[in-house]
């Protein structure tokens, strides 16, 4: 029976953010192909009631620093040292933060398949330091992990260009259904406008707030995000809900079943992610068929195609295309089923499960292969 220990995730199952949807799909289905799963994570992170885990997935809480800049660092390290004790097959590590504990694992033996995640060293919630590790973490990644992962083919680009790697191209996938989902108490069915993420400044989330109280004068604004540990944007979002009944900040919220919701019944969907690959949030509401306006860069293009709106990061912007397009229920319909049907095209987490089966099983095989040509050839 092959194993693989998942390192640099918040565990299993949990609902924070890309990563940990991407495990909650991918570790049942790996356990489906026969492998022995461990997936590490952080204390409080992960649900043990949750009814859709899957008793098949073995879940390890380490320990580690709760900071915004040591967290990922501190976890990934308590993980790394539990699985050279463990000796997996193989090692899925995600986040190239945890580049710094390559060397361990190649050390051990222990072949890793690396998820790098986006250009994290260009995020303006960054400081200089925080950055400059970041970078040298993905340096590290370069240079010691086994097969990388890009999760968008322009991010396969950057890192051949500034660290002359390859690697295998997996995006995210979405959940699909033909249901349709209840709708959120107070709102219409494409009659209003929705933002997801996560408050930080390269979500362009002070732009939409400014734009909200525009968009506002013609439809309900939903805003769902929070930073997670308060702040001004936070405090923005408070100010501008409480004074505006047609604004509603809805904060962080852990119910697929309700996100989802709010995405499929959605009239425009705002999407502000600047930094980064194949979203998991525009990919899910893609899956969902929310008309999606997007902030232009060469990330939401490549995902989107001809399935999207897109604008420059200005309130004005922001809040003239979101009134244009709310307006006009058939350019929404159109932009619906372009959108759904792009994504089951290209982003399934079928075709997403089945890439990192297959990676995974690559790696440790090129990994044996190697380490049997090498004792071969010795003296």
């Amino acid at each position: 029976m092959p194993s693989v220990a998942v390192i640099g995730t918040r565990g299993y199952p949990s609902y924070y953010g890309g990563f940990e949807t991407a495990v909650r799909n991918l570790a049942p289905h790996l356990a489906d192909q026969g492998w022995d799963v461990t997936v590490y994570g952080r204390h409080e992170s992960t649900k043990s009631s949750d009814p859709t885990r899957d008793p098949r997935i073995r879940s390890i809480d380490t320990w580690g620093m709760n900071t915004k800049s040591l967290s990922t660092l501190s976890y990934g390290f308590s993980s790394t040292l539990h699985t050279l004790r463990a000796r997996p097959d193989v090692a899925l590590v995600m986040n190239c933060a945890n580049g710094y504990w390559l060397p361990l694992l190649r050390l051990a033996k222990i072949p890793t398949v690396v998820n790098v995640d986006g250009i994290e060293w260009e995020r303006a919630k960054w400081g200089r330091i925080a950055k400059r590790v970041f970078r040298t973490g993905a340096k590290l990644t370069a240079k010691y992990g086994t097969t990388l992962v890009f999760d968008a083919r322009e991010i396969a680009s950057r890192w051949g260009s500034e660290f002359r790697r390859e690697g295998e191209y997996i995006p995210y996938g979405g959940e699909f259904t033909d249901l349709d989902l209840p709708l959120e108490p107070g709102l219409t069915h494409r009659g209003y406008v929705l933002m997801v993420a996560r408050f930080v400044p390269e979500n362009t989330v002070s732009e939409f707030l400014e734009a909200a109280a525009q968009i506002a004068d013609v439809a309900d604004v939903v805003i769902v995000g929070s930073s997670g540990f308060g702040g001004m944007l936070d405090a923005r979002a408070k100010d501008l809900a409480s004074s505006n009944p047609r604004v509603h900040w809805l904060g962080h919220i852990n119910d697929d079943s309700r996100l989802h919701s709010l995405w499929q019944h959605a009239g425009v969907y705002f999407h502000g992610h600047s930094v980064g690959g194949t979203n998991p949030a525009l990919v899910q509401a893609m899956a969902l068929g929310a008309p999606t306006l997007a902030r232009d860069t060469p990330f939401n293009r490549e995902v989107l195609g001809d399935g999207g709106v897109f604008v420059q990061p200005k309130p004005t912007e922001i809040a003239a295309a979101a009134k244009t397009l709310i307006a006009d229920g058939p350019r929404l319909d159109q932009m619906s089923k372009r959108a759904a049907t792009r994504a089951l095209e290209h982003y399934t987490w079928q075709h997403v499960n089945e890439r990192y089966a297959d990676a995974l099983s690559d790696c440790g095989h090129l990994e044996s292969t190697r380490l049997q040509s090498s004792r071969s050839h010795r003296p």
